[in-house]
This record gives structure tokens, C-alpha cells and sequence, in this order.
């Protein structure tokens, strides 16, 4: 046959199309859209009729009310084919703190004083449970997830709610619903796909670009206007901004600002809602089209130029600017690349003007590349007066999965802030990083001899329950917790099934089949859904994050402190007696005070207690701890001086010390494998064994000679070969010396070999250093226990 005669292997049928698998939040049909209502929160979404909707309870255990409305505003659950059951009490506490909801309610005839409304789940509905609509009429849906009254002995949370609809209709391009303004706008201005729009905006007011169909990128540029009068065209430049600010790219926060080559300060990052933007290059133009074979094709640097013309700023072949939307990054070899954008329908960046500005905003005409999805669509400019007020935040994924969420502000936040402005986004939340009257060092100090005040709140908290709850535990932790008592905390690890590390925490025993695991990653508790759903086991895992707000009070004089504000009832340990990993119920000042809950746990290496209170008891738990603090010499404690007491004390941290390609062992934390002692199996055991008769690396500690500073990443040497990493690295500030957390080869784990740290490239400048004892600091644990 002919077929057997071709030199080449025969590939027969047509061809298959190329479908990543992608992200369910990035992954929507033409006809799907997905919103997330957090626990507390409410959604606000345009529906048609023929639409069909699906509210689904996505950890369990949270009721859903939901308001539905006609186009003129007519209150009427029949919009969704069902009968009202509730008189809009869940829905009118839920908008209480939501100003803005509220106008968007009032400006589209919205009255929910007296609205009947639909509620639905119950604090039993198992995760997954959903209810789905037909839409019968065009109108609006408003779904709240209410907010429970606090009650941590009852583990009560708010948990979120997954809406997904899906369009009778899809929306054509340019057809999204642009969100509500974020107030009165001061300009509403369309940039069409593939062109570009200047405008003038004055110090102070704020300017937010949106991306309307997502996966579209846009350019925006800027000048200080009195400049451009006196003929002076300095536009933003990448070079000082980067310079100044030691970032490859700004974000919100103290230092998300981006400047001219004057060093003349032009506009701050406020918010950003897509989280990945560019390296800060040129904006297309027409070289680069030239060059790939497409000459004259329209290009944003042009568009640039027929947009500023009319303010006489003078053309160019290619202008730099910020790249909103547009995803790019800097691979291990120096390379820049880039991929489709992550922007959705709606995502956007408000700007704050540092001076009185000319902008100018483009919707990059790219169809040759990945860079707009694909698809040419429009971007949106709206600004707003600079007497309005807007938070600081950016966009963080709690899972690859998950749609973004907004960085947070604790409830101990406007305490920290009136003591600092740096602040470090952290896992989703602001938290305090130093305190320009009290540096690391003081924090340090204070910590190993009086007593310091911090903010965790950033600690993932979620709350296990059910028949099965101890089941679940004893599977996806590494320690026994059938061992565990009433009342007493444990450190695990949790690790998948090669082995690898998902998180470490602990895990309190509220009861028998009550638990209360405290990670460092969300990441823990979809790994608990995800196998209690696989394994058929009866048991809810709700996130209490949002509900569960912590300080830590740590160093020698904590047990003074805590015991003379917090009450215990007489059935509960009384906080003096208290033994080093228990908790207890507690109240602020007596039987009637804030209730809290009190463990005997840190993350110093020092004697401390972490206090566990609900968010809107915040600022009454913190002054109570400062107030009794001062006399004590109470310092704040930031993440800069945290770093420095964890290091020392060997206290492991994810994404420095482990990662999912680390098991307990190379992490340091071989204890919480207790491989013979443990009778039932779990998660990652058999592959443990085997890494634990074969270990390829160990983690040990190591003292650096001199005061050349040494950091994460930098590689360990024995002559020309690498042997290991560093994982986190300080300056003692006890012995003065350089030290660090390191992961080596066995072969050359023992303590006294000796080592060099590599930089640069590894070999044109070493230092010496040797294998020590892990950790440094009191490594019988004797001060945490005393």
C-alpha cells in the first residue's frame, strides 16, 4: 500500500484543536459568567430572561437570601419562577456596612425595606448543595450570603457562595455590564478597540481603567501638565521607577508609585483587582509589527501620538509605558515573554494623581499574538474627585482555582496603622512590616526579654466538623490525632500523596468531632474538601479567617500580661496554668467581657499566646493588650522583626523553607511524621517511609563568616558543585553573626563541614560557612515551654 511507503509516520483524521485545560475562573463558555459572594457579602447581577442561574453553598453550612427585581425595580421573587419564603432581614443586614450596594440599589428603584425575598441552605447543607433558577423576566438579583452572630465554642462562620449564570444569549463583545462607579465620576470615557484616548485629570483625583470583555491589555502613559505648558515632555519612565523603587513592578501600598526621569512622582497604584500586568516596556508600534511581517498594522505608539497631538506633546517611534492588563514576565535566563492576560470582565486599576496630569489610555490593536486573548476588545476610563476615599488593594488568588479577591485590612489594622505606613500584602491582608520608632532589632529585643504585640490575622482558620471530622484529620495530617485531647493544639504537617508538603499548621480539638485547623495557605483547606469528597466522609470544612482575627502576645512577660486582663470561666484551665499548646474560651476583663479564645502558641521561640477575637471586637482587644503593655515595655512586632525570631528559632516558613517539593524531613519538621507511632494510614505515608530510608537532603543550619549579607536562594557550595540552598537567612541580632536556615546534600549535612554560600553566579564570590546545629536559638524549646 501506499501508505507503508511514506517516509513519514501517518497521522490520519483531522486535526484536534488546541484546548488548555484552564483555571474554573479563567475557563468560562461564551454564555458563562461566574461571580463569588463572600461569607457576610452580596452580588449585585444583571439577569435576562430565559438566563439560568445556579447558586451553589460551596464549604456548606452558609444560608443564601436572595433579592429579585424587574427592570423598574419591582421587588418579585417570581422573576426567578419562586415563591418568597423570607421578609429581607438576612438581605438588609448583609448591605448594612455596603454602601455603595446601597446607592446601586436606590439608583436602579430598588427598595428592600419591605421586599419579600427567597431563602435558602440551611447550617446543615452539606458542601456542593445548590439551588438553580430560570430567569422568567429581565430585572436584577441580589445574593447575600448573611453574617451569623459570632459564637467560636459553636465554631459559627460565614462561608462564600459560587453563582454561576449562564446566558440564554451570549454577550457580544463590548456588551459586559461595566461595573457600578466606585462613586460619582468626574469622566466616562470609552476607548474603542484599537485606538487610543488622551485626558486631563487634577492632583488628587483618581483614575480607574477597566478592561470591559477581559484578556484586553491597555497602555497608559502620563505628564505632569505644568511641564507640558512650560514644553517640557517628561513622560513616565521606566528606568526611575524601577530605580526608585526597587520593583519590577508597582502595587499598591507605600512604595506603588511611578515616577518621571525628573524623579518627579506622577501617579500611585490604589487598587488593582487583576494582579498581573507587565515588565514595564514599549508600548507596540510599528517596528515591532514591521519586523514579525505585518507592515502597517495599526500600533498603540501612533495611537499615542494622534491622541496627545492636541496638547503638542511631540511623536514618537515607540513610547514606554505601563502595561495594564497586559501579562508578561522575566524568565531564569533574562528573557521576557508573555501570555493571554487575566483580566476578566471588569477587572481594573485605579491610579491616584500625584500632580495635575495629561493621560493618555489605549486598547492595544494586537491580534497577532496572544496578548489580547485573541479578541480586540474596548477598555473604560472613569475618574472620580480626589476628596473621595478609596482602600488600598490588589488582586490575590487564594487558590489556582478560585476567583481573585481583594487584599484586606485586619481588625487591628487602624491600630498598626497609626504606629506605621509600611505595610506588606500578605497573604490576602495588610499587615505591618516595620515602625519607624521601633525597628526590627527593638522588636527583636523586646520579644526575647519583655513582651511585643503582632498582627496574624493572615492565618488561614477553618473549622471541621461532622461525624467524621476526626476521620478527615487523621488522613490529610502527618501526627495521631486520635491523641489529641479537649482543649489541647498540635503542629503537623499535611502533606500530598508524593509526599510533598500542602501546608503546616494546628489544629485545636474543640470537642470530639469539632476541630480548628490554622495553616498558612488556603491551599489546606481545598485539600480537606478535596479529599473528604473523594473518601464519601460525612464532615463540613468552613473558612473562619474573615470571623477569626489574631494577635499574637509574645516574650518573657506575656503570661503576666494575658493573665491580668482575660477572665476563664471556673469549668475552663485558668490562663495561669495553662500548659504550652492548649486553648481556652476566655473574656476581656470578667464573665461579661469580649469573649476570645486564648492558645499558648507563637511563632518566636519565645513564651506567648495568640488571642483569637471576632473582627468587630478589633479595636477593644488591642488597646485592652497596649494599655496593659506599656508598663511592661510592650514593643510592635512587624514581619521584618518576625523574621528575625523564627529564623533563630528554626520555625519553618512556606515558600522559603518548604514547598510541595519538600517533604516534613527536608523542611526540619521530621517530628511531625511520627512514622511508628501512628497506626492508621494518611496521606503521603507510604512515599514518607520511603523518603525517610532514602533521604537525598536535610535541613540543617548554618553560620555565614563575616557580615556580607545572605539571602534566599543563594547557592551552597563544596568547590565547583552545588550542594544545597539557602532557605531563610538573618543577621543575629544576639550573636552578631550571619546565620540562615539551609537545605543540603546529605553527604555533606554533618555539623562543622565546611561550606561556601555562592553569589552572583555562584562562583565569582563565595563565603565561608559551615554546617551548624539546627535550630540556633534554645533548641530544647525550654523558654516557649516554661
Amino acid at each position: 500500500m501506499i501508505l507503508d511507503q511514506i517516509g513519514q509516520p501517518f497521522r490520519p483524521g483531522p486535526p484536534r484543536g488546541s484546548v488548555p485545560r484552564r483555571a474554573a475562573a479563567y475557563g468560562l463558555g461564551p454564555k458563562e459568567e461566574r461571580y463569588t459572594v463572600q461569607g457576610g457579602g452580596a452580588a449585585l447581577i444583571e439577569i435576562k430572561a430565559g438566563d439560568r442561574l445556579v447558586v451553589r453553598n460551596t464549604e456548606g453550612g452558609q444560608i443564601c437570601e436572595v433579592l429579585a427585581a424587574h427592570r423598574d425595580g419591582r421587588c418579585d421573587p417570581a422573576i426567578l419562577g419562586a415563591a418568597g419564603n423570607a421578609q429581607g432581614a438576612g438581605v438588609r443586614a448583609a448591605l448594612a456596612d455596603m454602601p455603595r450596594l446601597q446607592a446601586g440599589l436606590v439608583q436602579r428603584g430598588i427598595d428592600v425595606s419591605s421586599a419579600q425575598t427567597l431563602q435558602m441552605f440551611s447550617s446543615t447543607s452539606p458542601a456542593g448543595t445548590a439551588e438553580m433558577f430560570a430567569s422568567q423576566a429581565d430585572g436584577w438579583v441580589l445574593i447575600t450570603a448573611p453574617c451569623p452572630a459570632p459564637d467560636f465554642e459553636a465554631q459559627v462562620t460565614a462561608t462564600p457562595l459560587a453563582v454561576t449564570l449562564t446566558r440564554a444569549t451570549a454577550r457580544q463583545t463590548g456588551a459586559f455590564a461595566l461595573p457600578d462607579p466606585l462613586a460619582e465620576p468626574v469622566l466616562d470615557l470609552r476607548v474603542a478597540s484599537a485606538t487610543a484616548r488622551a485626558y486631563r485629570v487634577k492632583k488628587g483625583d483618581y483614575i480607574q481603567i477597566m478592561d470591559v470583555d477581559g484578556r484586553q491589555c491597555t497602555d497608559f502613559q502620563a505628564f505632569d501638565a505644568r511641564k507640558v505648558d512650560k514644553g517640557i515632555f517628561h513622560p513616565l519612565d521606566v528606568t526611575t521607577t524601577r530605580t526608585i523603587q526597587g520593583h519590577s513592578y508597582p502595587m499598591p501600598g507605600l512604595h506603588g508609585k511611578y515616577f518621571d526621569h525628573d524623579l518627579t512622582p506622577l501617579i500611585e497604584v490604589v487598587q488593582d483587582t487583576c494582579g498581573r500586568h507587565d515588565a514595564f516596556a514599549l508600548a507596540c508600534n510599528a517596528k515591532y509589527y514591521d519586523d514579525i511581517g505585518y507592515p502597517g498594522h495599526v500600533n498603540c505608539s501612533d495611537n499615542f501620538n494622534g491622541a496627545l497631538a492636541q496638547y503638542g506633546v511631540p511623536a514618537r517611534p515607540g513610547w514606554m509605558a505601563a502595561n495594564f492588563f497586559f501579562n508578561t514576565g522575566i524568565d531564569e535566563h533574562g528573557v521576557m515573554y508573555s501570555d493571554e492576560p487575566w483580566s476578566r470582565p471588569g477587572d481594573y486599576v485605579l491610579l491616584r494623581a500625584l500632580t495635575d496630569l495629561i493621560c493618555v489610555s489605549s486598547a492595544c490593536p494586537d491580534d497577532t499574538s496572544p496578548a489580547n486573548g485573541w479578541l480586540l476588545t474596548d477598555i473604560h476610563v472613569r475618574t472620580y474627585d480626589g476628596a473621595e476615599r478609596f482602600s488600598r488593594a490588589t488582586a490575590w488568588r487564594p487558590t489556582p482555582d478560585e476567583d481573585p479577591i481583594m487584599t484586606r485590612e485586619s481588625a487591628f489594622h487602624d491600630r498598626f496603622a497609626a504606629m506605621t505606613q509600611d505595610f506588606d500584602d500578605y497573604n490576602g491582608f495588610w499587615l505591618p512590616n516595620s515602625f519607624p520608632q521601633c525597628d526590627p532589632v527593638e522588636s527583636y529585643w523586646a520579644c526575647r526579654k519583655d513582651v511585643v504585640v503582632m498582627d496574624l490575622s493572615a492565618l488561614r482558620k477553618f473549622e471541621v466538623t461532622g461525624p467524621d471530622a476526626e476521620a478527615l484529620m487523621n488522613w490529610v495530617l502527618t501526627r495521631n490525632v486520635e491523641k489529641l485531647a479537649e482543649g489541647q493544639v498540635v503542629y503537623s504537617a499535611m502533606c500530598y500523596p508524593h509526599g510533598g508538603m500542602v501546608d503546616d499548621g494546628t489544629l485545636f480539638r474543640l470537642g470530639p468531632q469539632n476541630f480548628r485547623w490554622i495553616g498558612g495557605s488556603d491551599m489546606g483547606g481545598a485539600w480537606m474538601r478535596e479529599e473528604a469528597a473523594r473518601l464519601g466522609l460525612n464532615v463540613m470544612i468552613r473558612s473562619s479567617t474573615d470571623q477569626m482575627h489574631n494577635l499574637a502576645v509574645q516574650g518573657p512577660k506575656s503570661r503576666e500580661l494575658i493573665t491580668s486582663l482575660f477572665w476563664t470561666a471556673p469549668h475552663h484551665t485558668d490562663l495561669a496554668e495553662m500548659g504550652w499548646f492548649r486553648f481556652t474560651p476566655a473574656r476581656l476583663g470578667g464573665s461579661e467581657g469580649i469573649p476570645v479564645v486564648i492558645s499558648r502558641t507563637g511563632y518566636t521561640g519565645e513564651l506567648g499566646y495568640e488571642v483569637f477575637c471576632h473582627p468587630k471586637d478589633g479595636a477593644a482587644i488591642f488597646d485592652a493588650i497596649w494599655a496593659a503593655g506599656q508598663p511592661m515595655g510592650m514593643k510592635p512586632m512587624g514581619l521584618a522583626a518576625l523574621d528575625l525570631v523564627r529564623i533563630e528559632s528554626g520555625l519553618v516558613f512556606a515558600g522559603y523553607d518548604f514547598s510541595d517539593q519538600t517533604d516534613p524531613f527536608e523542611a526540619g519538621i521530621g517530628f511531625t511524621v511520627p512514622l511508628k507511632l501512628k497506626t492508621t494510614d494518611f496521606v503521603g505515608r507510604d512515599a514518607l517511609l520511603r523518603r525517610k530510608e532514602h533521604p537525598s537532603r536535610k535541613f540543617v543550619g548554618l553560620e555565614v563568616e563575616g557580615q556580607n549579607a545572605i539571602a534566599h536562594g543563594d547557592c551552597i557550595r563544596i568547590g565547583r558543585a552545588q550542594v544545597g540552598e539557602v532557605c531563610s537567612a538573618m543577621r543575629s541580632p544576639r550573636t552578631g553573626q550571619w546565620i540562615a536556615l539551609a537545605r543540603v546534600d546529605v553527604a555533606h549535612a554533618d555539623v562543622g563541614t565546611e561550606v561556601e554560600v555562592g553569589q552572583l553566579d555562584g562562583h565569582l564570590k563565595r563565603y565561608a560557612a559551615k554546617i551548624a546545629p539546627f535550630p540556633h536559638y534554645d533548641p530544647q524549646k525550654s523558654r516557649p515551654r516554661s
